[in-house]
């Protein structure tokens, strides 16, 4: 077997990364996808440390048009795509009233954290589907615990995230006879570079039971489970919901 490749959306930082880094150290060839023109200093190295080739393509997967470029780069970077991980997303632009919210706000929400990764989606199945390999194939998908869980100071967030958890679900119809695992994971509250303006917050909301592990979550608890889902050994969990949040969604009395 050639070793396999994965591309990872908006891999430079926070779960992304993480992500990056526990699928090169499974064996993986990696593609990152980000909003930069270059790549960060220093990930390049960081990825081939552990063995594995890597290649990288600025891409806002807002703009549908840049999708092709990850997909093309990708095949002439490593001549195949066995795994794409949907990590790239964008938070609240404003926390607060949802009767305030405003309409520039919610189409941002929509069009990167669900329309864009619908249609990247879309076209890396495509491509999956025309170049079948050795290896299993996947398509895994960032969501959130809010995808269930209300945040009524954050609504477009939720929303967006709620229709990706449904995106999933028909995706993984579609491509169950295809051989192609799809997931979703949900993480719930994560020590990343967008949960570092509300830290106080939450670790006062941990102190006080919300989370039942007692403990913020890291990065490396995602891309553990990431690496996981990639490498097919759970493939006839095809379109299962996989909560990383240390039992923070477990509904309780």
């Amino acid at each position: 077997m050639t070793r396999p490749a994965a591309i990872v959306t908006g891999g430079a930082r926070g779960i992304g990364l993480a992500c990056t880094e526990a699928l090169a150290d499974a064996g993986f060839d990696i593609l990152v996808a980000d909003l930069a023109e270059q790549a960060p200093d220093g990930l390049a190295e960081k990825i081939t440390a552990r063995g594995a080739k890597f290649a990288y393509v600025s891409c806002d997967i807002a703009n549908l048009h840049s999708h092709a470029a990850p997909v093309d780069a990708t095949m002439r970077a490593f001549g195949r795509i066995d795994c794409l991980v949907n990590n790239a997303g964008v938070g609240a632009v404003v926390r607060g009233d949802l009767l305030e919210l405003k309409p520039e706000n919610f189409d941002r929400a929509l069009n990167i954290n669900l329309r864009g990764t619908v249609f990247l989606s879309q076209a890396v199945a495509k491509a999956m589907l025309a170049a079948p390999g050795d290896h299993p194939k996947s398509i895994i998908t960032i969501t959130s615990v809010s995808a269930e869980m209300a945040s009524p100071e954050r609504s477009e967030y939720c929303i967006s995230k709620a229709g990706l958890s449904m995106w999933v679900k028909n995706l993984a119809l579609r491509l169950a006879p295809e051989n192609i695992g799809v997931f979703e994971v949900r993480p719930g509250i994560i020590r990343t570079d967008m949960t570092a303006g509300v830290t106080a917050k939450y670790d006062a909301l941990i102190d006080s039971g919300l989370v039942p592990a007692k403990r913020w979550g890291e990065a490396s608890d995602i891309g553990a489970v990431v690496a996981t889902l990639a490498a097919g050994k759970l493939g006839f969990s095809t379109g299962s919901i996989i909560n990383v949040d240390g039992a923070l969604s477990v509904p309780r009395l």
